[in-house]
C-alpha cells in the first residue's frame, strides 16, 4: 500500500537500487596463513601483512661477584610492520618491512629515525635463479641472516654484533639446484657498502658472495633460515655455509653498521658456518673475521673511531622437548687484532636460556641468563666481569 501511496518514493528507491548494483565490485580474497594475505579479484595483486613485538626486561650486574644492579633494560626491543606479495605476476614480488623502536631505527649511530628496514624488487626468472634491487640484507653470516622473530635466545651473539654485514641498498642475485641429492644455494650482491638510507655514498662499493652446501638436501620447512629444530627433521640435515666480502672505502665502523668514521677506509669480511638438525637437536656454529689495513681514524681533535679487525667464534646448541619447551645453551668470544687490542677488548659470553613455544617463533617465551667476561690484551685497564639476565615475549602473525 505505502508503495501504492508513494509512487515517486518508490520509484526513487527502486533506480537508486539500480545503481548501486551497479556500481559493485568483486570483493578481495583474504587468505590467513603467514600472516593476512589479501589478493585482489584478478589475482593481478598480492598483498600479505605481518607485525611482530618483542618486549623485554633484562638487567646487568655489577661484577659477577657483586650482584647490585648496574643495568637495567625495560622496553620494546623491536616493533616492525611488514609487507610482502606480488604485482601483476607471481614471479614479480616485492618486500618492505619497517621498524618503529629506537634501538630498530639506528637512531644512535645516524641521527635519524632510520625506519625503511627492507624495500625490495625481486624477480624470479625460473625456479632456480632470481634478481632483485632494493634494501634488504646482504647475503652474510646465518644468524644475521635469520630474522630476529626466529632466534632461540633474546637477541643475536655478540659475535654477530661485531661483524655482521647487515642490510644495504644494491642488486642481488640468488641461485639453487641440486646435484643429485645434494642441494646447493649461491647467493651475491654488490651493494653500497654504506647501509641503510644513507642517501650519499662514494665509488666504492660493497661485493659479497655466498656459497650453502646442503649434503642430505633441503631442511623442512626452511628450517636452515630459523633457530631450533622446531619441524623435528626426521633424517639429519646439514647447511656449510661460507661468505666473503669486500667492502671499499667505507665510511662506517661496521661497514654497513655503527659510527662513522673520521676518514674512509677499507675492509674485508670471511664468514663460515655450519648448522645441523635431527629430531629436535640443533647445533649452529659461526666463525668471522674482519680485517682492515688501516682501521684506526683521528680527527684534528685527537678523537678515535677505529674498525673493530679481529676474530668471533659462536658455538650454539639446543634440545627441543615434545611439550614445545626447549633448553639452549651458547659460547660466543671476540677478540681483536693486534692494531686495536689497546682500544678494546677480547669479550666472552656463556648463555643459558629456556624458551616456550606457544605457536613457534611466531608467539614464544624466552628467558636466558649470561656470564660475561672480558679480559685487556694489552695495556693495564682493569678487567670486568658481569651477569645478564633477560626475559621476552615474542608476538606476531
Amino acid at each position: 500500500m505505502k508503495f501504492i501511496r508513494y509512487p515517486l518514493t518508490g520509484l526513487l528507491l527502486v533506480l537508486a537500487g539500480s545503481c548501486f548494483a551497479q556500481q559493485v565490485t568483486p570483493s578481495p580474497y583474504f587468505t590467513f596463513g603467514k600472516g593476512l594475505g589479501i589478493i585482489s579479484p584478478d589475482s593481478l595483486y598480492l598483498l600479505n601483512i605481518r607485525f611482530r613485538m618483542q618486549n623485554r626486561a633484562a638487567f646487568k650486574t655489577e661484577s659477577s661477584s657483586d650482584f647490585s644492579i648496574d643495568q637495567v633494560e625495560a622496553r620494546v626491543r623491536r616493533l616492525r610492520l611488514r609487507f610482502d606479495g606480488y604485482i601483476y605476476n607471481p614471479r614479480l614480488t616485492y618486500l618492505i618491512q619497517l621498524s618503529f623502536t629506537r634501538a630498530d631505527m639506528d637512531f644512535d649511530d645516524t641521527g635519524f629515525p632510520n625506519i625503511v628496514r627492507d624495500a625490495m624488487v625481486i624477480y624470479s626468472v625460473n625456479n632456480h635463479f632470481a634478481i632483485g634491487l632494493g634494501q634488504t640484507k646482504l647475503p652474510g653470516n646465518r644468524q644475521r641472516v635469520n630474522s630476529s622473530g626466529d632466534l632461540q635466545l633474546a637477541d643475536r651473539s655478540i659475535v654477530n654484533s661485531t661483524f655482521n654485514i647487515d642490510r644495504d641498498f644494491g642488486f642481488q642475485m640468488y641461485y639453487n639446484n641440486y646435484l643429485g641429492t645434494f642441494y646447493y644455494v649461491l647467493r651475491g650482491s654488490i651493494s653500497t657498502g654504506e647501509g641503510r638510507n644513507i642517501v650519499s655514498s662514494d665509488r666504492g662499493l660493497d661485493y659479497t658472495g655466498r656459497v650453502e652446501l646442503l649434503p642430505f638436501g633441503p631442511f623442512t620447512n626452511g628450517g636452515d633460515y630459523f633457530e631450533g629444530d622446531l619441524a623435528r627433521e626426521p633424517k639429519p640435515k646439514v647447511s656449510v655455509g661460507v661468505t666473503g666480502s669486500k667492502n671499499e672505502n667505507t665510511t662506517r665502523t661496521g661497514g654497513q653498521t655503527g659510527r662513522f668514521l673520521y676518514a674512509p677506509r677499507d675492509m674485508s669480511t670471511r664468514m663460515a658456518d655450519l648448522l645441523i638438525k635431527y629430531n629436535g637437536w640443533a647445533l649452529a656454529c659461526e666463525w668471522l673475521e674482519r680485517n682492515s689495513p688501516d682501521p684506526i681514524t683521528t680527527n684534528a681533535e685527537g678523537d678515535v673511531r677505529y674498525i673493530y679487525t679481529g676474530f668471533g667464534q659462536n658455538y650454539q646448541a639446543s634440545y627441543l622437548f615434545k611439550n614445545n619447551y626447549e633448553i639452549v645453551g651458547r659460547y660466543s668470544r671476540v677478540t681483536p687484532f693486534e692494531k686495536i687490542q689497546a682500544l678494546d677488548d677480547q669479550t666472552t659470553q656463556y648463555t643459558l636460556g629456556a624458551n616456550k613455544y606457544i605457536r613457534g617463533h611466531r608467539v614464544k617465551l624466552q628467558t636466558d641468563v649470561t656470564l660475561e667476561k672480558g679480559k685487556w690484551l694489552e695495556g693495564a685497564t682493569l678487567n670486568v666481569d658481569s651477569w645478564i639476565v633477560r626475559f621476552q615475549i615474542e608476538v606476531g602473525i
